[in-house]
C-alpha cells in the first residue's frame, strides 16, 4: 500500500481533477512542447509519455499542423483495486500555424522514448540566396 504525506501535492491533485484535467475529444489537454530550428530543418518535440503509435493523429491543413493523441488505461483484471492513480488519462491536443516557407509536404514523424519530434524542411524558396546586379561596367554580388 502507498501512503501520502505531502498534503500540497494532493491538494493541486485535487484542483486538477475539478479542472477536468484528463482530455476528452470536445476538451483535449495540451501538450508540451519544444520547437527549434536545426539547419534546413524545423523541429517540434512533444511529450506523449505511455501514447502507443496507432493512438497519435497528425494532420496538416494548409499551414495548421494538429496532433491528437490519447493516452488510454491499461487493461486491468476486475479483481485489481487501484490505490493510487496520478499519470493523466484522456485526448492530448495541440494546434501549431506552420510559417509558409515550411515545407508541409514533407514533413517526417518519428516516436521514440514517449517523444514525437516533427521534423518540418525549411521549402527552398525561403532559403538564403545570391543575387547578382547586372548592369554598369562592374557586377557585384550582394546577398538577399
Amino acid at each position: 500500500m502507498l501512503m501520502r504525506t505531502d498534503p500540497f501535492r494532493e491538494l493541486d491533485r485535487l484542483a486538477t481533477q475539478l479542472m477536468n484535467a484528463n482530455g476528452t475529444w470536445s476538451r483535449p489537454t495540451a501538450m508540451p512542447m519544444d520547437a527549434y530550428r536545426e539547419g534546413d530543418t524545423y523541429v517540434i518535440a512533444l511529450d506523449l509519455p505511455g501514447v502507443s503509435t496507432d493512438a497519435i493523429d497528425i494532420d496538416v491543413e494548409r499551414n495548421m499542423l494538429t496532433i491528437k493523441a490519447e493516452r488510454r488505461p491499461a487493461e486491468q483484471a476486475d479483481s485489481v483495486e487501484k490505490e493510487l492513480s496520478e499519470r493523466p488519462l484522456g485526448v492530448f491536443s495541440r494546434q501549431i500555424m506552420l510559417a509558409d516557407t515550411l515545407d508541409t509536404e514533407n514533413i517526417q514523424a518519428e516516436y521514440e522514448a514517449g517523444v514525437l519530434t516533427l521534423r518540418i524542411p525549411i521549402a527552398e524558396r525561403a532559403r538564403p540566396r545570391k543575387v547578382s546586379i547586372s548592369g554598369g561596367g562592374d557586377r557585384k554580388q550582394i546577398s538577399g
